[in-house]
């Protein structure tokens, strides 16, 4: 029973499932029926809408085509009328040049028959000139004749008359260029000067050799000697300075010609004397320490020199130079005194003559830097100067000026000369200096000297310290031009054969005397 209904069942479904089937493939039949027909209907629709867009297509093209067509005619048309106008000009130009070649030609013959007319008058003069040279050599030697002189003979006659014409109306020049000279730049020059001196005087302080140390009393000279003098001979070999005891009172002499020795010694002995202790070993020491406390001091005195004066960016060795200063003297004037006077009036000067005063002092001050070497150079103060200024990076203007001061090196700068007048004012002024007497007396003999050997001087007279040098001529001798040629020529002598400070006066006295006796 179970059996016959599942195959009655399974039966039943097989037949449905045929039934669907058959069903199902009846539709998708009359589908694809449908659809192919609407392909159809697609295809009729779309080959139609085809041809109307070609039919566009072609209608766009073709309007198109005679668009760019006409544009392209009315470009053919506008480059055909440019064209007949580049014609037009170069028909026109061509017409020029051809009557710009016509006329060149036309000059050519006018210049042609001009040469030829020239060649012609040149040939002609030539004739002519031939004929007056030999003319002239004919009247040449008929004056010869006459003159009984030759041409060469009287050519040298005549430049001798014009050189002594000449030579004559040169010295009055020369003499009313001086005259003029004398009332101008004189009176400005000395105004310059002496303004710039009162605005920058300083002491004059003169350097001795010799320092005084002063003692409580004589017993300390005993411990100072030492037993068999072996205190006094290590003081005076760690130093290098003289140490003089005699009967003295009180006192005890130390001789150097160095300034920083004896300050030296000098505080060293200070220092032993306080101290008590006195013997070989500590004085050593004290002057091993004294001198560092130098060294210092000597940078610290040119810092305050650079910054007293206002100059700023210099190296410390140039500072420690300028400090070294302080300790030497040159004819016995404080050299670092004499640097800062120097400095002052050189800034002054520049100043009023429209230079830069910061250069033109910092010059003044390092003039002199030459004199205070570490190691004795055999090169002079002032070349030696310019080489440390040029190594520690200084101005060329500087360099020039420290190196020019004394004439040893060609002045390129007008401070240089600002620097060499500022250091003869500061040498020069009373009590400035000291001089040695028997350099004195030689350089009042050779400015004698010099003035004796001129033609018809009779007397030479040095007056007023060497300031001065009055000469006595012949008056049957030498004539007035003369005697202002002497006087010329002997300022000229002095300057380059003498050494000197400030200025020398040359006076020529020329004078006639007669002399009767009335009885």
């Amino acid at each position: 029973m179970t059996i016959g209904i599942i195959i009655g069942i399974i039966i039943g479904a097989g037949i449905g499932i045929a039934l669907s089937y058959t069903l199902l493939k009846g539709a998708i039949t009359k589908n694809s029926q449908n659809i192919q027909k609407e392909a159809e209907n697609l295809l009729k629709k779309a080959t139609e809408d085809a041809e109307l867009v070609k039919k566009e297509r072609i209608l766009q093209a073709k309007e198109k085509f005679l668009q760019m067509k006409s544009e392209h005619e009315s470009i053919v048309s506008e480059k055909n009328q440019q064209i007949a106008i580049a014609e037009n000009r170069i028909k026109q130009k061509e017409t020029t040049l051809n009557q710009k070649l016509e006329e060149v030609n036309r000059k050519n013959n006018e210049n042609n028959q001009l040469k030829e007319n020239l060649t012609k008058q040149l040939e002609a003069a030539t004739t002519k000139q031939a004929e007056l040279d030999r003319q002239t050599a004919i009247q040449k030697e008929k004056l010869e004749a006459i003159a009984e002189l030759t041409s060469q003979q009287a050519k040298e006659q005549l430049i001798k008359l014009m050189e002594e014409d000449a030579r004559s109306q040169a010295m009055v020049l020369v003499n009313d260029i001086i005259e003029e000279a004398k009332t101008t730049a004189a009176f400005e020059a000395k105004k310059l000067v002496i303004k710039s001196i009162q605005r920058t005087g300083v002491e004059a302080a003169l350097e001795n050799s010799v320092s005084v140390f002063n003692i409580e009393n004589d017993e300390i000279k005993g411990r100072i000697i030492g037993r068999e003098g072996r205190n006094i001979r290590t003081l005076e070999n760690l130093t290098g300075v003289d140490v003089i005891i005699d009967d003295s009172p009180d006192a005890i002499l130390l001789s150097s010609f160095d300034p920083v020795r004896r300050e030296i010694a000098r505080l060293s002995l200070g220092k032993l004397v306080t101290d008590g202790r006195i013997h070989p070993a500590r004085i050593e020491e004290v002057v091993a320490k004294t001198k560092k406390q130098i060294e210092q001091e000597i940078l610290e005195i040119g810092k305050r020199t650079c910054i007293d004066l206002g100059i700023h960016n210099m190296a410390n060795e140039l500072m420690r130079l300028v400090g070294k200063m302080r300790y030497r003297s040159s004819y016995g004037q404080n050299l670092l005194q004499h640097s800062k006077e120097v400095a002052n009036l050189c800034a002054v000067m520049a100043a009023e003559l429209g230079l830069n005063p910061k250069i033109a002092k910092r010059a003044g001050l390092l003039h002199d830097i030459g004199k205070v070497p570490d190691t004795e150079p055999e090169l002079p103060h002032a070349i030696f100067g310019s080489q440390l200024a040029e190594q520690f990076k200084e101005r060329p203007e500087i360099v020039n000026a420290i190196g020019s001061h004394h004439d040893e090196m060609e002045m390129s700068n007008l401070y240089a000369p600002l620097v060499q007048v500022c250091d003869a004012i500061s040498g020069a002024r009373p009590g400035a200096r000291r001089e040695v007497v028997e350099a004195y007396i030689k350089r009042l003999n050779d400015l004698e000297n010099i003035a004796l050997t001129y033609p018809g001087v009779t007397k030479t007279f040095a007056i007023q310290a060497g300031r001065e040098l009055r000469v006595i001529v012949g008056a049957e001798k030498v004539s007035d031009e003369q005697a202002t040629e002497i006087s010329f020529d002997l300022s000229k002598k002095i300057q380059n054969e003498m050494t000197y400070p400030g200025q020398i006066k040359i006076t020529v006295i020329r004078e006639t005397r007669s002399v009767n006796y009335a009885r």
